[in-house]
This record gives C-alpha cells, sequence and structure tokens, in this order.
C-alpha cells in the first residue's frame, strides 16, 4: 500500500495509489489523519472516491506531525567521516514541523547559511499509538516507511553543541512521495528490519549510497527507545540516520548551490526531486 497527501488549492487530501499511476482520493485530510483511524487499511483499500493521474497531484509532504525525531550517527560510513565515537545509545534531535516540505518543491538556500548539506534518510511513519514498548510491540507501530531529505545548516548546526538551531529552517526539509506499507518492501512479518539500498544525487551525480539494513539502530529498535520517554501517536515520523558521503565529511567540503537539483531516494518508496533556489527573503 502507498499512501499520499494530495495539495488541493484551500486545503490538502489523502490518496492512496492504485496498481498503476493514478491516485485515489481517500475522505481524511492527510495520511496522517487517516492513520488515526483504526481502520485505516481497509479504509485505504476500498477507496472508491476521486481519482488523479500521478502527474496532475501536487503532492505534500505525506505527514505533519506534532513530533518528529531524527536520529544522528547511526550509520558506520557517516560517523567514521564525521570523526565520531560509536555511540551507545540513539543519538536524537528534533524537528519543528514547519521544517517539513513536498518531495518536489524548490528549497531555498538561505541568505544566512554558506553550508548547506544533505542527508538522505529513511523516515519510518507510525501507525499505532507506541509507549514502553518493546522492540517486537514497536514493529506493529510502524505504518510505513518515507524518504526524508534532513538538509542541514552546518555553520549553524555547529555553532553550539546542540544542533536543532541547523537542522529546523523553515521548509528545508522534503518528504516523500509515499508512505509505502513494509509489505511492499520485503517486511511481510513487520519485524521493522527493511534493507533497503538510500542514495543521494546532486546534479545526476552520486554523494550518497548505502543500504538500511547498515542501520546501527534499526527502526524498530528506535521506535521502541523514543517510546520509553514519550508516547508516539499515528502520523509521528521519525528519521533514521544518513550514510557516508555528506558534503561536510569531503575534503575539500561541498555544499549546496542555487540552480542544483537534489534527489534523494530510497529503494521501493521512490525519490524527492528538488530545485535549490536563491533565497528572495
Amino acid at each position: 500500500m502507498r499512501l499520499a497527501t494530495i495539495r488541493r488549492p484551500d486545503s490538502t487530501t489523502a490518496a492512496a495509489r492504485d496498481d498503476g499511476d493514478e491516485l485515489v482520493v481517500l475522505p481524511y485530510p492527510d495520511v496522517a489523519t487517516l492513520l488515526a483511524d483504526p481502520g485505516w487499511r481497509e479504509a485505504a483499500a476500498a477507496g472508491t472516491g476521486e481519482r488523479l493521474s500521478l502527474t496532475e497531484a501536487a503532492l505534500a509532504p505525506p505527514v505533519r506531525p506534532p513530533k518528529v525525531v531524527c536520529v544522528g550517527l547511526n550509520y558506520r560510513s557517516h560517523i567514521e567521516e564525521m570523526g565520531r565515537p560509536f555511540p551507545d545509545h540513539p543519538t536524537l534531535f528534533i524537528k519543528f514541523p514547519d521544517t517539513l516540505t513536498g518531495p518536489y518543491d524548490d528549497l531555498v538556500i538561505p541568505s544566512v547559511s554558506q553550508e548547506v548539506d544533505w542527508e538522505v534518510e529513511l523516515g519510518v511513519v507510525i501507525g499505532r499509538a507506541a509507549r514502553h514498548v518493546d522492540e517486537a510491540g514497536a514493529a506493529a507501530c510502524i505504518a510505513g516507511y518515507t524518504v526524508v531529505n534532513d538538509i542541514s545548516m552546518r555553520d549553524w548546526q555547529w555553532r553550539t553543541m546542540q544542533w536543532d538551531q541547523g537542522k529546523n529552517f523553515e521548509a528545508s526539509t522534503p518528504v516523500g512521495p509515499f508512505v509505502v506499507t513494509g509489505d511492499e518492501l520485503g517486511d511481510p512479518k513487520a519485524t521493522g528490519t527493511v534493507d533497503l539500498e538510500v542514495t543521494c544525487r546532486v546534479d545526476g551525480e552520486t554523494m550518497q549510497t548505502g543500504r538500511t539494513g547498515d542501520l546501527l539502530f534499526k527502526p524498530a529498535a528506535v521506535v521502541a527507545y523514543v517510546s520509553q520517554f514519550t508516547t508516539l501517536r499515528p502520523g509521528d515520523l521519525i528519521a533514521t540516520g544518513t550514510p557516508g558521503g555528506v558534503g561536510a565529511g569531503r575534503d575539500p567540503k561541498v555544499f549546496l548551490a542555487p540552480g542544483q537539483v537534489l534527489e534523494t531516494a530510497v529503494e521501493g518508496i521512490g525519490a524527492c526531486r528538488n530545485l535549490m533556489v536563491e533565497d528572495k527573503a
């Protein structure tokens, strides 16, 4: 099952992709609201609403939840390129919902930052409330997976020991294009341990490649860990970390510039494709 949120002139609506290139509109304002319905799977499968071709649908971030939890330093290759020790526990930071933007939206290079970097990540979308769950219970709370690009303003991120200021620029985090259930991604028993290729390209040049099977802390483990200190609710989003190949880890360092096209993809889910544009503010 593949779920999306479509932009309307004055609103948004949830939709499910059929077996072809059409989206079936569902009677929910977005995917997060759909997932809050205990019968969301049946509702999505039985959708008989308006049909739109994928090419004519304007896709929003599939979810814009109150909680966006991110894991840093979760691939061996990224930890090594950044010169950090291997963590004993997930390294977490939080994004505000306003950071999320659509999978094909333009991305502004902020005038106040000269070090705008890319980070392709597997996103985990919660489908059932999770509180004090173990890994098996956490896996059952995962509705599906999506693509996240954790765009980072490195010069702001490293001003202090706390990363949040460099991770929370508005409309800087593309998400989508779909939330895809685990059974479509080689996880029919809902174990929360999908093994998928993740890639990032800038103007067609591959900058990052890795596999989610190499994550130090797998999706179900992260959900279980987070559930010990807060309740995760349907539609909440977890970004699981990025592999090596970020611009800040290169010698010399490489950062994004206006006019470049940034593509971040996860096997079986799809890709975000975003044009970098100059800040007109």
